[in-house]
């Protein structure tokens, strides 16, 4: 075939797939919300996420501009109990380092919405998809729109009584932004076109959802790591304060608290989770080896064990240095990349047994 053949082939399968720039526009959201998650990440490990005491969606977009303006907001945080209680040190420009990433998560979530609302209208005005896309469409937008009242509750409930943000709103922050994120990859994936190879079966979408469940419980269980700071201690691995099972897990009452408070507790769950996420992983590798290998759409497979495997071992390399910034928040965006590949596997999976 020539050039100019395959320049003309290019150019139909192009105009022939209409959805090709839905599709390039959704995992470039996608994209971004991952970069949102690691903006996220710094700015609770830099203890930034307070440092914005109001919530003003459309005048917030703009900085402080003068001196005047950057004084009102140092006054604003130094009404909260963490500048009373752990940064009163600070001097305003101390305040101005915070204030950047908070500012900057925040602008990147105005931002999120306008790159969404502005192709949407755009793709829905030259009937790129129909009603049975848009609503769909129009829900990940509301989605997101939740996702940033939930970051304003989460932020409230550090503004009266706690030195920082509670650690069950930035479980349910972080766990939306996950659901979020694999939905943007699930609905581009579901709209690829031509034949996905392969032979699947309900046991193994089956599997690959239940794998799926296992990272977002253990996106959420890290959410409560993060905000007890229970990765600050226990820094030894294999063991634990001494112990494979250490002891001290249950001397919270009521015993539910200490699934949630108890930071030698929510630190063994997140441990427990990682392992039963490996166990689970080698289980589905060894039952898809026997039932035909990993050709096709099962590819992804292999792919999942060595993300794993990088991620258990970037999760330990963070516990074992103390949990620096960099490590963490690769840490944190890995496990969202993993769980988006496995949504991606199931939407090839759906795709093949339609």
């Amino acid at each position: 075939m020539t050039s100019a053949h395959s320049a003309a082939l290019s150019q139909t399968t192009y105009a022939g797939d209409q959805l090709r720039p839905v599709r390039i526009w959704l995992y470039a959201m996608a994209a971004f919300v991952l970069l949102m998650v690691a903006v996220g990440g710094i700015t609770r490990l830099t203890e930034s996420g307070l440092s914005i005491t109001s919530w003003r969606p459309i005048s917030g977009t703009i900085p402080p501009l003068s001196d005047a303006d950057w004084q009102a907001e140092f006054d604003a945080y130094k009404q909260i109990p963490q500048y009373e209680v752990n940064n009163s040190w600070m001097t305003i420009d101390d305040f101005k380092v915070i204030f950047f990433w908070e500012y900057l998560h925040r602008l990147l979530g105005r931002l999120l919405g306008v790159l969404f609302a502005v192709p949407f209208v755009v793709f829905l005005i030259q009937k790129r998809f129909t009603a049975q896309l848009a609503w769909p469409l129009f829900g990940l937008f509301i989605l997101g729109g939740f996702q940033g009242a939930l970051g304003w509750w989460m932020v409230s409930s550090g503004l009266t009584e706690l030195t920082s943000v509670s650690q069950y709103r930035l479980a349910a922050h972080l766990t939306a932004a996950s659901l979020l994120f694999i939905a943007l990859v699930y609905l581009p994936r579901s709209l690829e076109p031509g034949r996905v190879e392969g032979r699947v079966t309900g046991d193994n979408i089956g599997w690959a959802t239940g794998l799926l469940v296992l990272i977002i419980f253990q996106i959420g269980a890290g959410a409560f790591v993060a905000g007890l700071d229970a990765g600050m201690g226990y820094n030894t691995w294999p063991l634990m304060d001494g112990a494979i099972i250490p002891a001290g897990m249950d001397v919270m009452q009521p015993l539910w608290r200490n699934l949630f408070e108890n930071n030698l507790t929510v630190q063994f769950i997140h441990r427990a989770i990682a392992y039963l996420i490996v166990a689970y992983l080698a289980v589905m590798l060894w039952r898809q080896h026997r039932a035909g290998g990993f050709s096709g759409m099962h590819g992804w497979l292999p792919r999942l064990g060595l993300l794993v495997l990088l991620q258990v071992a970037l999760g330990i390399a963070t516990l074992l240095t103390a949990v620096p910034i960099s490590l963490a928040v690769g840490h944190q965006a890995l496990a969202f990349m993993l769980a988006g590949v496995t949504m991606a596997y199931i939407a090839d999976m759906r795709r093949a047994a339609r």
